[in-house]
């Protein structure tokens, strides 16, 4: 029988650690954002501020799916659990599946930008 999350302390501090680790690139960008140059310009691609931004483009779309990927992994599980005992519950165990997703696409969105800005 199913008995739900075995740990749930772990499943809120892996969603916590990936967005932490999301807004961590982000504001480590944020420093070679500034050191772009004046009047907004962007950085040469050869430069070693394009660097730091590649680098922490990677950082936020690599840990932002792990961090996806391990919220993913114990809010499915739970998921099937529940529609299992409960079939009715299937559209709402898609929403906290997506919701979990929405992590990944977060990071991907920080990198895009980062990106965007080289």
């Amino acid at each position: 029988m199913y008995k739900g999350i075995q740990y749930p302390k772990r499943a809120i501090q892996a969603v916590a650690l990936a967005g932490i680790a999301v807004l961590a690139a982000s504001l480590w960008c944020s420093g070679a954002w500034a050191q772009a140059g004046e009047a907004g310009l962007a950085a040469a691609p050869d430069s070693q501020n394009a660097g730091w931004a590649y680098l922490a483009a990677a950082l936020s779309v690599g840990l932002g799916c792990v961090g996806a990927g391990i919220a993913v992994a114990y809010v499915g599980s739970a998921a099937v659990g529940a529609v299992a005992e409960k079939p009715q519950l299937a559209a709402r165990t898609l929403i906290f599946v997506g919701l979990a997703e929405g992590i990944a696409i977060y990071g991907l969105i920080i990198g895009i930008m980062v990106l965007g800005k080289v």
